[in-house]
């Protein structure tokens, strides 16, 4: 994948196991491991996307600790990490930050659903544009969210019927599918 690249995971507007459209919470695991993929397969910029200020302070806690000298000390890879993490309330900041340093940046959601018209990752590798790849925690992505994407992404498939990864997993394949060498 030659362009920048940029991943944004959605905690509002996604769904929950019921259908209803809800915000989901920050996870310490989800900061920590969607953040390493991002810095081991060179994503530009990895966005948390969250509308509620108490999410926000806790996020800002979790990075303040990994921004302390003892965990300089302690891990200084974690902390080199976390330095591409940035906070914002809703999708539209994201796009509206990208598009002040890229031109004609792609929006593509990912889902654990098939639907029609999915772009697949050897063609999204091909893609030479920035990308903003956006993934959905709880259930997934709102229908809202996927109709302002550009493209959708195809799921990713295992051998059995089961299909419900958590996010984390989910980021950490998407990235390796989209930039490791064929």
């Amino acid at each position: 994948m030659k362009q920048n690249l940029y991943v944004g995971l959605v905690h509002h507007p996604v769904y929950n196991k019921f259908g209803e459209v809800v915000t989901t919470s920050i996870t310490n695991l989800d900061v920590h491991d969607i953040s390493r993929s991002c810095i081991t397969f060179r994503v530009k910029k990895f966005f948390i996307i969250n509308p509620i200020e108490t999410q926000e302070l806790i996020l800002k806690r979790i990075l303040k600790f990994w921004k302390s000298e003892i965990a300089t000390f302690y891990n200084p890879d974690r902390v080199n990490a976390l330095s591409i993490i940035e906070y914002t309330k809703d999708i539209e900041s994201v796009i509206k930050k990208i598009n002040q340093q890229e031109e004609d940046c792609l929006i593509i959601t990912t889902t654990a659903m098939e639907l029609k018209d999915q772009l697949d990752f050897k063609e999204l590798s091909e893609i030479n544009k920035p990308v903003l790849l956006l993934f959905g925690t709880g259930n997934g992505l709102t229908k809202e969210v996927h109709d302002l994407a550009d493209h959708i992404l195809k799921p990713i498939t295992g051998i059995g019927k089961y299909n419900h990864l958590s996010v984390r997993s989910a980021v950490a394949i998407v990235l390796d599918r989209l930039t490791s060498e064929k």
